[in-house]
């Protein structure tokens, strides 16, 4: 059984694991979907649940699993007849699924996702308890499950297996899962967990139904933070904003005091193109401090973020919905028109890749702040 203090890849850091979240926020229409297609007898064998990061595809997955484990098929009534229709993908929470599933103890289902670092298996259980997980999933997780299709076949029951996230497979493992899917065993719904799905093979994509998930609204947002023991309080609205509606992009917000930083951003561009040297080497000197390495990669998506939405003002006329105070002022006064919006959209793509770079040859952290604030300022007095 696995517990809050147990490392898992799957897991957003300061949230509970999506097979722990009780309720799904904001994807009533996926989930009507799904259910739709269960209730028509025609189950499709493989599902993508895509959509972007943090929206709930996870969770998805968990509750649709525990679902299919937990619901008898519509024949097997017995002698009372069959049971009603379900209208709903919950179940209860002291259901025996639920439970067996909660201690990763369910003999249905499989979970695939990336494996420990090492060569030998005894070394990749150690670096598993460790946290040390691979950067992909490899062929040895997916002969894992090829070896639980074959071992519990016997049995006849439904089964369902999750890939969190399809995205992390390797060539290997993406042609053995493949192969899975050309030829899906019987009585066995694979739902597959994708960010990025453009990025998988296409014929993966071409044997699996898409369900969609889609940004949050602040008002489920905070529900969804809510439930995972996290009042946002007054600052949900903005939230939203920067998290592009993602449950797990607010919790990272939250956790490195994202909100504040942005407002230091805003602060600093509403001077432009006068530079405030004081607040700029602020920023650069917190972005070089030892074991801020987390907080300064926020730091450089709030930059990104921040030229998307001049971009997008500029390109509109219209400023979105303030995140940080005086931002709308200075988003219209920086990016008045469609000139401007091209500007900040290329200064976005010149700024990410020289970002991106710098940080892959660890070059200083400070001195790649402040250059990013010069190009911003450059910008700015065009």
């Amino acid at each position: 059984m696995t517990d809050d203090s147990t490392p898992e890849p799957d897991r957003t850091p300061g949230a509970p694991h999506p097979r722990a979240t009780v309720r799904l926020f904001g994807q009533a229409a996926a989930e009507a979907a799904f259910l739709s297609a269960f209730q028509s007898g025609r189950l499709h064998h493989a599902w993508l649940l895509s959509g972007p990061r943090g929206v709930g595809k996870a969770t998805l997955a968990w509750r649709i699993a525990r679902f299919l484990l937990a619901t008898p098929d519509s024949g097997d009534g017995g002698l009372f007849g069959a049971p009603p229709p379900p209208q709903t993908l919950d179940v209860a929470p002291d259901h025996p699924v639920t439970r067996r599933i909660l201690a990763m103890a369910e003999p249905g289902l499989h979970l695939v996702r990336r494996g420990g670092m090492g060569r030998s298996e005894s070394e990749r259980n150690k670096a598993v308890l460790e946290g040390r997980f691979s950067a992909d999933i490899r062929v040895d997780e997916v002969r894992k499950l090829a070896r639980f299709l074959h071992m519990s076949a016997a049995d006849g029951g439904r089964r369902v297996v999750i890939v969190d996230c399809a995205d992390d497979l390797n060539p290997a493992a993406a042609n053995a899962l493949l192969k899975m899917l050309e030829e899906p065993p019987a009585r066995t719904t694979l739902l597959l967990v994708s960010h990025r799905p453009s990025g998988l093979l296409p014929t993966i994509r071409s044997r699996c139904r898409d369900l969609r998930l889609t940004p949050l609204g602040a008002g489920d947002l905070a529900d969804a933070l809510a439930q995972a023991g996290i009042d946002p309080g007054d600052d949900a609205p903005r939230l939203a904003e920067l998290s592009g509606g993602s449950v797990g992009a607010a919790i990272r917000l939250m956790h490195l005091d994202g909100l504040a930083l942005y407002a230091d951003l805003v602060a600093l561009m509403n001077g432009m193109p006068t530079l405030d040297r004081p607040r700029a080497i602020a920023l650069a000197e917190a972005a070089a401090a030892r074991g801020a390495e987390d907080r300064r990669d926020l730091l450089f998506h709030l930059v990104d973020l921040m030229l998307a939405r001049l971009a997008r003002t500029g390109a509109t006329g219209t400023p979105p919905p303030e995140a940080a105070p005086g931002e709308a002022a200075m988003l219209a006064r920086l990016a008045p028109g469609p000139g401007r919006a091209r500007a900040w959209a290329t200064l976005a793509e010149e700024a990410g890749t020289r970002a991106r770079r710098g940080r892959a040859v660890n070059l200083d952290p400070a001195a790649l702040v402040l250059d990013t604030v010069f190009k911003l300022q450059s910008c700015a007095r065009a």
